[in-house]
Order: C-alpha cells, then sequence, then structure tokens
C-alpha cells in the first residue's frame, strides 16, 4: 500500500510538470495525424522519460536523504536548478526575492551596494553602485568575490549568493576578493539601505557632466531635472555634455529608451528580437532634443552593462555623441519577469538587444569611438625655463602693449615651494577619462563656432 501511494505520488508530479511544460497531454494527441505530429509525438514520449528519471529522483530523495526536505524545497531547487542552466541572468525568485527585486526598481534596497553576475561557479563584480559600503570600502569593477564570511561561495547559485550579502542593516559581512594582478584579500563591509540618487549633475568649466548610476524608475526624471539647472547655471556659456555611464549596471529598458530619446530628436534606438521573430520589438526616438542640439561625449568601461549599452550604442549609431572609454561589459539579452502562484516569480531571458546599426549587444558590447584607459596624472616639475623675453636684447611687443611681468615666473615658482613646517594634504586623483571627454567637448565646440563665423 506504502509503495503504491509513493508510485502515485511521483505519477502525479509528472503528471503536473508535463502540463506546466505543455507537453503532449489531453488535445495534444490530435496532432498525430501528420509527419511532424509524429515527430512531436517522439519528442513527448522521450520528454516523458526524463519526466520518470526526475520522478524517481525525487522521490529517492524524499524517502532516503539523510534529513527530510519538504517538497517545496525540492521542488524550488528544481526549478531554479533549471533556470540557472540557462544562462547567468535566468533565475528563480522566492517570494521574499522577488520583493526584494521590485522595491530595487523603484531605486532603494537593503545590501552592500554592488551589481553582480556568476562566472565559473563564483560571483563576479559587474560595477560598485556609487556612494554605497562596497564604493566606499574600494570594491572594483572586475571583482570576484570567492568567500562570504569565510564561506565559500562555489556550488551556490547567484540569487543564494546575493541572499547571503544581504541581511540586516548595520551588519558586517566579510568579503574575500580576487583582483587581477593582486593576492586575495577580504574586505569588511557594513551592510546598508542603499538609496539610489540614480542622476548626478556637476560643471565641468564650461561642460555640463551627468552621471547616470543605474536605470531606474526615477532616471529620466533626474536626467531632465539636470539637464535644466545646467542650463539654467551656464546660459550662453555651455559647450555641450559629458554622458558618464561608467560602472552603469543597467536597469529598466523603457528608461533606456526615455534617456537615449533625451538627445536623440529621430530614428530608432534599440531593437529587441526573441526566438518568435513575430515578437521582434523596435523602439524609436521622439521629436525634440533636451539638450538643444549640443556636443555629447559618453563615457564607459567595462561596468556599464544592459541599459547604459542601449544608450552608447544609440548615440553612437546615430553620429549624435562621441563613446569615449574601453569596451563595455557585452550583457545585450533581455530578461522579463514572470509573476508566478504564491507570489514567486521567474527572470527569464527572452530577447537579445540590438541598437539601430543591426549589432547584437551580447557577449560583444560597446567599443568606444576614442579608446581611453583609466591612467594616473602625475604633475612633473620642469625646473625654471628661459623663453624669449628672457633673452638679452630681445624685442619687444610693439607700440602700446604691455611688458611682461619678468617677477610673475618668479613669484608663481616660490609659492610653489611647501611649507617645511606644514603638512601637505593629498590631493584627489584626477579622473583622466573624463579630462579626456571635457577637452574633446571644448575642442568640438571651439571647432563649430569657427566654422559657424567663416559660414557667417
Amino acid at each position: 500500500m506504502k509503495q503504491n501511494f509513493r508510485n502515485l505520488t511521483r505519477t502525479s508530479w509528472i503528471v503536473a510538470a508535463a502540463m506546466v511544460i505543455g507537453l503532449g497531454v489531453g488535445p495534444q494527441s490530435a496532432w498525430a495525424q501528420d509527419g511532424a505530429a509524429a515527430d512531436k509525438t517522439e519528442n513527448s514520449e522521450a520528454t516523458y522519460r526524463l519526466l520518470n528519471l526526475f520522478g524517481d529522483v525525487f522521490e529517492r530523495i524524499r524517502s532516503q536523504y539523510v534529513d527530510e526536505p519538504t517538497d517545496e524545497q525540492m521542488v524550488e531547487a528544481a526549478i531554479a536548478g533549471m533556470l540557472t542552466a540557462l544562462d547567468p541572468h535566468s533565475s528563480y525568485m522566492n517570494a521574499r526575492n522577488y520583493k526584494e527585486m521590485q522595491v530595487n526598481t523603484r531605486g532603494e534596497f537593503g545590501g552592500l551596494g554592488i551589481q553582480v553576475t556568476m562566472e565559473n561557479g563564483i560571483v563576479k563584480v559587474i560595477s560598485p553602485i556609487d556612494d554605497t559600503p562596497a564604493y566606499r570600502a574600494g570594491v572594483k569593477s572586475g571583482d570576484y568575490v570567492t568567500h562570504l564570511d569565510g564561506e565559500a561561495i562555489r556550488g551556490l547559485t547567484l540569487s543564494q549568493a546575493v541572499e547571503k550579502m544581504r541581511g540586516k542593516v548595520g551588519s558586517d559581512i566579510k568579503l574575500t576578493i580576487v583582483r587581477q594582478g593582486k593576492e586575495p584579500f577580504d574586505v569588511t563591509i557594513t551592510r546598508a539601505v542603499i538609496k539610489i540618487t540614480s542622476v548626478r549633475h556637476r560643471l565641468e568649466g564650461d561642460v555640463g557632466y551627468l552621471r547616470i548610476t543605474s536605470f531606474s524608475e526615477q532616471t529620466y526624471e533626474g536626467l531632465e531635472k539636470a539637464i535644466g539647472k545646467i542650463k539654467d547655471e551656464l546660459g550662453d556659456k555651455l559647450k555641450g555634455y559629458v554622458l558618464d555611464l561608467r560602472n552603469n549596471p543597467g536597469g529598466l529598458l523603457d528608461q533606456a529608451v526615455a534617456v537615449s530619446d533625451a538627445f536623440l530628436d529621430k530614428g530608432e534606438i534599440v531593437s529587441t528580437r526573441s526566438r518568435d521573430p513575430d515578437d521582434t520589438q523596435r523602439f524609436n526616438a521622439t521629436k525634440g532634443d533636451l539638450v538643444d542640439g549640443k556636443p555629447v561625449v559618453v563615457l564607459i568601461n567595462g561596468g556599464s552593462a544592459s541599459a547604459s549599452e542601449i544608450v552608447a550604442g544609440a548615440l553612437q549609431d546615430h553620429r549624435r555623441a562621441v563613446v569615449l572609454g574601453t569596451r563595455s561589459f557585452g550583457k545585450g539579452s533581455v530578461q522579463t519577469i514572470i509573476p508566478l502562484q504564491g507570489r514567486r516569480a521567474m527572470r527569464l531571458t527572452t530577447a537579445r538587444y540590438y541598437t539601430p546599426s543591426g549589432d547584437s549587444i551580447q557577449a560583444k558590447g560597446i567599443h568606444p569611438d576614442i579608446e581611453v584607459k583609466p591612467a594616473r596624472i602625475e604633475d612633473t616639475d620642469v625646473g625654471p625655463r628661459r623663453r624669449e623675453e628672457n633673452l638679452r636684447g630681445a624685442l619687444d611687443n610693439g607700440p602700446g602693449q604691455t611688458a611682461p611681468d619678468e617677477s610673475a615666473g618668479q613669484e608663481q615658482s616660490e609659492s610653489k615651494k611647501p611649507d617645511e613646517n606644514q603638512q601637505s594634504e593629498a590631493k584627489p586623483l584626477a579622473d583622466y577619462q573624463l579630462l579626456r571627454a571635457v577637452d574633446l567637448l571644448r575642442g568640438v565646440a571651439l571647432f563649430s563656432d569657427a566654422l559657424t563665423s567663416s559660414t557667417n
């Protein structure tokens, strides 16, 4: 009797699984009318044999595993394994994970402040989020996290690893990090509530600097306000904009389209293509350019992924911006959140992104128009130099011109000598890529002004 019950239970699981994945149950028997139907029937039979295998394993674990697992645990683990085996971005979300994901897209969540993926069984950092505990602790794009509080990550799914990194606000967690060219080291980070201000802005002289850290629900609104403030502050002196998408891990597709549309007046922004050609979607720009045609330089690096690659690719293909930096991450796949019963959900890869020129972003990324790698800038002391005005008997500057102040250079040189009794303060490192972007914008603006003047 007990054995019959077990067989009945296993059969129930098999039938349930078959119904979920849409196998040849009920109406599908009518397909067996031609050659194609025969092939489908044969495939269905093979799948039933595999489901029998699943049922055998399920029942063996249920009856003989050293600790008695619940049916819910086993089914959820099976679903999670099935999804994570597809690609690094498909995953299963239980009720708690699903709720956290919904909070994340609204721009606030608890944790360390890093966007991660899974590579070769360990967690790889796509990018740290600006002004978060991980960012302040020095975690960098491309780092590998191998252990959490001394326990190896290998063997965990991405969702399980992320869940372990999250926890009570104010609690500490120790990450063991492997970074290229360095020995593994530990970093202790205090968890905090991560509030993301997805758009920041400032002035770089006569250039407007726009930094987008992620694409959440508030991104376009924040960008619109930032552009308005820059226009108010600089007015006619504004030369152009730097759009900084470095270490931006992506986010919502509609926000990436809206941000691209802010700089474009017409044309395709991005297309998504799935397995069914009829499901292809194209997103186009609408009339109106928020920056009034001013030149734009987009900064990207290896931490720029997904939605940020959509923006960079659209502006690059339309020749609307110069893309500067290093090759982006290359995440060109679309994940659809599919709600399931019990307030659960699954994240399923359903399509690929394509730039307006038809190039796939997946595993290729966006290649910058001008490659500029990060570099350290140091001032060099070249010593005193002799100029024309220092030569004996040199001609003056001409009638009515002011003679050079011979003491100015000496005074400036003396003022740079450090006070031996005063401690020197460390200066912040210059952002070489940003400096190159600003110089490029000023050059473009200068050339445009000169061209306009000659035309008039």
